[in-house]
């Protein structure tokens, strides 16, 4: 018996308060909020990024089809041009024949929205609306051209 009065339950009475609980809750939802406030920040900032990048790339296809052509497109021809012989003029004696994009269809920008082209076929530029979709606007729906890329 001396044995088993060793090994007794002690009861304990510590614990967490729920005002404990309640603030570690509060601070687990800030952390979380400025987490998911600087991913958001990030990934808007890939997405115009990510823009920028198809614009130059776009200005190097379309310097390649002013070499084969003499001219860029013009902004009727737009940037479907790029995926298959533009029909009318000016005309395109040299033009591949594959195309100068390897895509089946214009190429998006990083909001998944199709990119406006306007060229006199001397000189072009290609603009993004940004996320909205619509001219003008701040932050990440500011529109971005091919005229001022940083």
């Amino acid at each position: 018996m001396k044995d088993l009065q060793k090994f007794k339950l002690v009861k304990s009475k510590d614990g967490f308060t729920l005002v404990e609980i309640l603030v570690v809750i509060a601070l687990l939802g800030m952390i979380g909020t400025f987490v998911v406030t600087q991913l958001t920040s990030r990934f808007n900032r890939a997405k115009v990024d990510s823009t920028k990048i198809q614009m130059r790339q776009l200005s190097n296809v379309l310097d390649i089809y002013r070499l084969d052509c003499g001219i860029y497109p013009t902004t009727e021809q737009g940037l479907e041009a790029l995926l298959s012989q533009p029909e009318g003029e000016p005309e395109c004696s040299n033009y591949d024949p594959n195309g100068y994009l390897k895509s089946k269809s214009p190429p998006k920008d990083g909001f998944g929205k199709g990119f406006l082209y306007e060229s006199d076929g001397n000189d072009y530029e290609i603009i993004s609306l940004g996320n909205n979709g619509k001219e003008g606007g701040e932050g990440i729906d500011k529109d971005i051209s091919s005229k001022n890329l940083e």
